[in-house]
């Protein structure tokens, strides 16, 4: 509730939709952007609904079941690939994430499993985090999905570094970013995935602060 307005920006938002499919429904615009030149590319594949594009279409059918309609699923296609405006290159390192373009403040920012695989130690993640944090606007909310306690990630027979992280941590560095947590849960992660030794995932809401002090 309260999560709302007229834009979100989705930050390494990777080549999925999944994060912001209950979203569209909740903002009228939709910024989405990523490090990778190839996670954006196979983004707009499926915006532009190119031959080749991923199939998303069980995983949209299922958030319309959770949302209570599963068969508005050729809607809600529909209405993301209208709200998506912009895909941008980001770099959570840099001040302004998305130089070289200037963004007004937004409503909420989205940021699903990005922060701990860019960031290569808690001081990056907490820079990374004010730096993400500055693109929304007093008031406005941050919501961020992060894994906990992993160390790495394997994919396609790669394997890539994670920053370990806990709980407090991710907390205490969202309110030094200027946000006051509302919401905060753990969910353990299934044991035996030799891909990640994450052990759990954390979904958290937090509230821009009006003034920083």
């Amino acid at each position: 509730e309260g999560l709302r307005g007229d834009t979100l920006i989705d930050i390494g938002c990777g080549p999925t939709i999944y994060q912001l499919l209950s979203a569209c429904e909740r903002f009228r615009e939709v910024i989405a952007s990523d490090y990778a030149d190839q996670n954006r590319r196979e983004l707009e594949k499926w915006l532009k609904n190119e031959a080749g594009a991923f199939n998303w279409r069980p995983v949209v059918k299922y958030v319309c079941e959770l949302e209570g309609d599963r068969e508005k699923w050729a809607e809600k296609e529909e209405k993301l690939r209208k709200k998506v405006g912009q895909v941008l290159k980001c770099d959570v390192t840099k001040a302004n994430p998305v130089d070289p373009v200037s963004l007004p403040p937004a409503d909420c920012v989205l940021s699903t499993l990005c922060l701990e695989a860019a960031c290569k130690d808690p001081a990056t993640f907490r820079s990374a985090l004010r730096n993400v944090g500055a693109l929304v606007k007093p008031g406005g909310h941050l919501v961020m999905v992060t894994v906990l306690w992993e160390t790495y990630y394997a994919f396609n027979k790669q394997v890539f570094s994670c920053l370990r992280l806990e709980r407090n941590e991710v907390e205490e560095a969202v309110e030094g970013a200027g946000f006051d947590v509302k919401f905060s849960e753990v969910q353990p992660y299934l044991p035996g995935d030799v891909r990640t030794d994450c052990e759990a995932v954390l979904s958290l809401v937090a509230r821009r602060r009006a003034s920083l002090t």
